[in-house]
């Protein structure tokens, strides 16, 4: 699976596509988030190979065809080796894990800065952990 075929990149102010009009949150009715957070993959060696971290939480489902539903990801990863990099993208489809929980994949790469980018795979957490 290659990084373009699983993430779709989306428009660059990485705003929440909501299920309902409103000019506030109040009287929307919330879906769902996930919290993700991983590293990127090694960059460059020697002395300057360097990898980044980022934990961020995912936007609301967006629905997509067949009862399914993907979330949009936004973040910056944190400052290492002079520099951090920014993803705005979204996660692949539910993958189911019992329970009537699931998750999300994404595999994708960062934006570039200081001459390069990082990829990365991740799976974001289970939504509502402490639900029943």
């Amino acid at each position: 699976m290659d990084f373009d075929t699983v993430m779709t990149r989306v428009g660059s102010d990485c705003q929440e596509q909501r299920s309902c009009d409103c000019d506030s949150n109040r009287g929307c009715r919330q879906t769902h988030v996930h919290e993700v957070l991983g590293s990127t993959q090694i960059y460059g060696c020697c002395s300057d190979a360097h990898n980044h971290r980022f934990a961020t939480v995912s936007g609301e489902a967006i629905p997509i065809g067949g009862n399914d539903h993907v979330h949009e990801i936004c973040f910056h990863t944190d400052f290492a080796d002079g520099h951090f990099h920014e993803f705005k993208g979204r996660s692949g489809g539910a993958v189911f894990v019992g329970g009537g929980r699931h998750v999300h994949f994404a595999e994708a790469r960062t934006e570039e800065e200081d001459g390069h980018r990082h990829c990365f795979r991740v799976a974001s957490l289970i939504d509502s952990p402490i639900d029943k």
